[in-house]
């Protein structure tokens, strides 16, 4: 303090003085940044609310839970977090993430309609936003932990839908022919898939296409742990990952099928199916992690010298935030608009007896917001078999589902689902349903 000339102190300003108006006008463009950010992406809220609530993404949510816990405990012992009066800066990698993610996510949204995938590329334009306030280094270092959240989105039931299947059939046709080269020519592919579906859990993660995503989560988790980078070398631990894990299924497969049909002992063969899967499962997941410590040395722990404070340009945060409110005015959901499409002219042989049984208004509205383009419903009659049969045409994505979706519109779900092999390659699903009481049961 100096003293005036009538005997007052005078007040001198410091320089954090003056940046303080400074600090807070940053700090509000940043707030304005997010609050935009988050408008964007606004009709993602439903979607994930589904699946970090609902009973049926149980196994996702425990997995979220764990990731969240490894994450806890990784940043427990962070020092340098970035400011959140900082502005950002226009780091070249984070930018690339945030302008695909977002222009993938208008083109999903408008065109394609899958919720999952337009999800995958708001965590990945997210994680690229937050990259322009993180240190280069430790932004890449991170990115495995960003893809292991986005993974456990619902990909492996997409995959199940439309990976699992074919699958299956080349892993049967795969045993057939091993059997037939060790002179066992009776067990067909049919037998071999109703077989291993009945003794098996199809939605196992350590079973089939189930695996691949399961897999590729632990792999992820591990990646991040060891501090290992994404690199080409990595893209080859994956793939070779990925072989072991079909290799270690085909082998479980294999074990069944010679214990089962092959030997007569099914009880033994339903004990083994658990096991075997959880012992290849095991191996592949050691393998890869032996495999990533082959792949390069990890990410320091600690950066050996803090980079100095980069000047962010002045038009970089304007800029930025215009760009984000010019997506959100050109963001156009692809609304479904009706069964507008003629339905075939549908054949049937002469022996099945049909006749039109109308849809009522809620099954309609069901069936079009999931995006069918025509929809009619048949009962039907052949010989001393009698039921009901919908048959849908739809061109988008979200119309490919697993049939026993349909009886959700009766508010029935699935209790048991087991394979029958109704005629020679004939292989149907035998499905039971319930619905639920009062208590949330099953009945």
């Amino acid at each position: 303090m100096a003293q005036g000339e009538l005997g007052r102190p005078e007040a001198r300003v410091g320089v954090g003085d003056r940046q303080r108006p400074l600090q807070a006008l940053q700090l509000s463009l940043n707030l304005a940044l997010i609050a935009a950010w988050l408008w964007l992406y606004r009709p993602l809220a439903g979607y994930l609310g589904i699946i970090f609530t609902r009973e049926d993404f149980r196994t996702n949510q425990i997995l979220l839970g764990g990731i969240l816990l490894l994450l806890a405990l990784q940043l427990r012992g962070a020092r340098r977090w970035p400011r959140p009066d900082a502005p950002p800066y226009p780091a070249p990698w984070p930018l690339i993430l945030i302008l695909g993610g977002t222009a993938g996510f208008l083109l999903v949204e408008r065109f394609l309609d899958v919720n999952t995938l337009a999800a995958a590329l708001f965590g990945l334009a997210s994680y690229g936003l937050l990259g322009l306030w993180m240190e280069p280094a430790r932004w890449r270092s991170g990115l495995p932990a960003a893809l292991l959240i986005i993974g456990v989105l619902p990909f492996g039931t997409h995959l199940q839908t439309f990976v699992g299947y074919p699958l299956r059939i080349a892993t049967a046709a795969i045993v057939q022919d091993g059997l037939q080269a060790a002179g066992i020519g009776s067990v067909s592919v049919d037998t071999i898939l109703v077989f291993e579906n009945g003794v098996s859990q199809i939605d196992l993660p350590c079973s089939g296409v189930q695996s691949l995503w399961t897999g590729m989560l632990f792999l992820l988790a591990a990646t991040w742990v060891e501090r290992r980078a994404l690199n080409g070398r990595w893209l080859a631990v994956a793939a070779l990952f990925s072989v072991l894990l079909l290799a270690a299924n085909l082998a479980r497969v294999a074990v069944l099928v010679t214990t089962g049909p092959v030997l007569g002992w099914d009880l033994t063969a339903e004990m083994l199916h658990v096991p075997l899967g959880v012992l290849g499962f095991a191996g592949a997941c050691a393998a890869a992690v032996l495999l990533l410590r082959w792949a390069g040395r990890p990410y320091p722990e600690q950066p050996q010298a803090v980079a100095a404070a980069r000047p962010a340009p002045v038009w970089f945060m304007p800029l930025l935030l215009a760009l984000v409110l010019l997506a959100s005015l050109l963001y156009a959901k692809r609304e479904p608009d009706g069964l507008r499409a003629a339905a075939p002219a549908w054949q049937w042989p002469t022996a099945l007896v049909t006749e039109p049984l109308p849809l009522k208004s809620d099954e309609l509205a069901w069936l079009t917001r999931d995006g069918a383009e025509s929809a009619v419903r048949q009962r039907f009659r052949y010989g001393d078999l009698s039921g009901t049969m919908i048959l849908i045409t739809s061109s988008t994505w979200r119309a490919h589902h697993r049939p026993e979706r349909c009886f959700e519109v009766y508010g029935l779900q699935m209790r048991e689902s087991r394979t029958l092999l109704a005629a020679p390659r004939r292989p149907v699903r035998f499905v039971t349903l319930g619905e639920k009481n009062q208590a949330g049961t099953l009945q």
